[in-house]
């Protein structure tokens, strides 16, 4: 006889607990990733606009006879460069990397996971995300649309990176 109830034997050898399945994942839709884009395109347009400023002068916004001079625009093209497509993939990366989404998505209360794993994608997937954007937007944006018809919800980005949006679970 067993000591104690941890000792006792199952009823039937063959019998085992089972959880039930995971509910599967919401996908995040077209129209609220719209929404996330537009706050997210907004507060990235504030940042890279004051950090260009700092960076290049505030007579940059002052005045467009002053802006363009012989052919040359003020400003160096280092600068141009570094605040225009550097910062912003930096920021998008970290906030992915750091957050799992871009305050917009956090705004819809929405995640971006590993399309396989529903866990936290690898740094080499956001780089490849982000590089989607632009095989996304080439074709009239056709790779943004495709969120709108797609049975996962993914962009031709979100394939490319074995990515998905999903909305975060209620605790």
């Amino acid at each position: 006889m067993a000591d104690s109830l941890f000792d006792q034997e199952p009823a039937e050898s063959g019998a085992r607990l089972s959880m039930p399945p995971p509910p599967p994942p919401q996908y995040v839709g077209f129209w609220y990733r719209v929404l996330a884009y537009l706050v997210d395109s907004w507060l990235l347009m504030l940042v890279v606009a004051a950090v260009f400023a700092l960076m290049s002068g505030w007579e940059y916004y002052s005045s467009w006879e002053r802006v363009y001079i012989e052919g040359e625009w003020h400003g160096s093209r280092l600068v141009n460069f570094l605040t225009t497509w550097v910062l912003p993939a930096l920021i998008t990366i970290l906030f992915w990397e750091y957050a799992l989404a871009t305050p917009g998505k956090m705004l819809i209360s929405a995640k971006i996971v590993d399309a396989t794993t529903l866990q936290a994608p690898a740094p080499t997937q956001w780089i490849i995300r982000y590089l989607g954007y632009f095989v996304s937007l080439l074709p009239l944006g056709l790779g943004f649309l495709w969120t709108a018809f797609d049975s996962r919800k993914q962009g031709w980005h979100d394939k490319l990176a074995n990515t998905v949006v999903v909305f975060k679970k209620k605790s």
